[in-house]
């Protein structure tokens, strides 16, 4: 039997150890899988850096869309505080005191335009609400000048630290955050002579 003769044409075993172009081959096949790698790492940084900026695009889209609406939203606010006005003054509550201390004398509304007030009111409300504005609560809270303004200051015996006393006009949240502080009167401990 005859032996065959390989690629290099010399009667050796395909492969022998020394063989140059077997070599050269298998180094071009070990720079190319490197290659291949590095542009694969690349790949998967470019592919990861471009996923984070989507995201970051995203945020700062939503950030600027709450942004416009906190403008329309504290607009609506204004309407919102007449209508809690109005509603007060017609059904002669005490927040529709005129500035003596004195509610006014109420002449006898129709009932049905105090309901239509009401309703009016509740839908504002639930409007407002759709749209992540909510109402908090400042009376009886330690004074916080990012969630309350103070529209005056007294002092008394009766509290240890800067109290909310009457709230004069309601604060809003938007989204947890502050999105108008509430106006409030505020009582801070009598100050002590030494």
């Amino acid at each position: 039997m005859m032996a065959e003769r390989g690629p290099g044409g010399g009667g050796g075993p395909e492969g022998a150890p020394g063989d140059p172009e077997k070599e050269a081959l298998e180094n071009a096949l070990a720079e190319a899988n490197r290659r291949a790698d590095e542009y694969w790492q690349q790949f998967l940084r470019a592919r990861a850096d471009l996923e984070n900026y989507q995201k970051r695009v995203q945020r700062d889209l939503e950030a600027s869309v709450r942004r416009q609406k906190a403008g329309l939203l504290l607009r609506l606010l204004e309407v919102m505080d007449n209508f809690d006005r109005a509603l007060a003054a017609a059904e002669n509550r005490p927040e529709a005191a005129g500035a003596d201390g004195e509610a006014p004398a109420r002449a006898a509304p129709a009932e049905g335009l105090i309901e239509g007030f009401r309703l009016i009111h509740r839908l504002l409300q639930q409007a407002l609400a759709a749209e992540g504005v909510e109402p908090f609560s400042a009376v009886g809270q330690p004074f916080d000048p990012a969630w309350h303004e103070a529209i005056s200051v007294w002092e008394s015996d009766a509290v240890t630290e800067a109290t909310v006393t009457d709230e004069i006009q309601r604060g809003y949240v938007y989204h947890g955050e502050v999105l108008r502080a509430a106006r409030v009167r505020v009582a801070r401990p009598r100050a002590t002579e030494h």
